[in-house]
């Protein structure tokens, strides 16, 4: 497929209200793309569409919660009616939820499947038809590094991600045989200092964080935005790639590491107290949004 310089992209992203893709949109935007952003948090994400647009580019808002198929359906729609077309989609909302599954309820565990596996298929869905009808188009899936081996305390989110590789695989065989026009990319960022984990539902007693080292948004927008211009089959950010190999060669020895003096528990408890709130099922208040999370002074670009 020929390139399409980021200046003169239509670009989709879901997330758009914090960490992750809060940072790509500001970075498209300041490439001068058309950026379309969607998230559930209406004022969060009017915040973050005016900082984006402060870097040039234009930039549009729609109030969406990707585990509505119609919402997302109505998105694409709104967004192909605003800017005519759309060039790239990046399926990156995600909820994170640390507890142990005896501690979680069936309603808590069937809404991060909702969020982090139906958003990505309804995104997909949404645009795939816009992309075969004009032989091109670039799906950006985020998924992690926990997506391809597991941790205790993230069997739901772990789960999510797993079903968000799965999913892309396939999609991506079928386009490659049937459309060969569109491209179908994933991104397994490691962990990133992002305000998910001031969000998430947690019930190990404290707030958590994310396994060290911590590494920053922007390094994984660089990664997306990459993708956009010059796609990529899949593409780790941080230390993930090591750890994929390591479950393919050795998953029982990767169990007993993280296992071991309870390492793997130990790396996702932080000095704060357990966070109350969640958004899980409703969004968070609009001041606990951002680009990024508590761990600024540890994190690496």
């Amino acid at each position: 497929m020929t390139p399409v310089p980021l200046s003169e992209q239509v670009i989709v992203i879901t997330g758009a209200s914090s960490g992750i893709g809060r940072a790509t949109s500001i970075d498209a935007a300041r490439a001068g793309a058309k950026v379309v952003m969607l998230a559930r948090n209406e004022r969060a994400l009017h915040e973050a569409c005016a900082e984006a647009a402060e870097g040039g580019g234009a930039t549009h808002p729609i109030v969406t919660d990707v585990g509505d198929r119609e919402a997302v359906e109505r998105a694409a729609c709104e967004a192909l009616t605003r800017f005519g077309r759309i060039d790239t989609w990046v399926n990156n909302a995600g909820v994170y939820a640390v507890s142990p599954v005896e501690r979680m309820t069936s309603e808590e565990m069937e809404q991060v499947i909702r969020t982090n596996v139906l958003g990505v298929m309804y995104g997909a869905k949404a645009v795939l038809p816009h992309f075969i009808e004009r032989g091109s188009g670039v799906l950006i899936n985020v998924a992690s590094v926990v997506g391809t081996r597991a941790a205790p305390l993230l069997a739901a989110y772990s789960a999510s991600k797993h079903a968000v590789k799965g999913f892309t695989e396939s999609l991506r065989m079928e386009m490659e045989h049937d459309h060969p026009g569109i491209a179908v990319c994933m991104i397994l960022p490691a962990s990133i200092n992002t305000p998910i984990f001031r969000h998430a539902l947690s019930r190990i007693g404290v707030h958590p964080r994310p396994f060290p080292p911590v590494w920053s948004p922007e390094v994984v927008a660089d990664a997306i935005l990459d993708c956009a211009v010059s796609p990529k089959r899949d593409v780790f950010v941080g230390m993930g790639r090591g750890m994929a190999m390591m479950e393919g060669i050795a998953p029982g020895l990767l169990d007993h590491v993280m296992l071991t003096r309870d390492a793997a528990y130990r790396a996702q408890e932080s000095d704060m107290p357990e966070v109350a709130p969640h958004n899980l099922f409703e969004p968070m208040s609009a001041e606990t949004y951002g680009v990024y999370g508590e761990w600024t002074d540890e994190m690496r670009e």
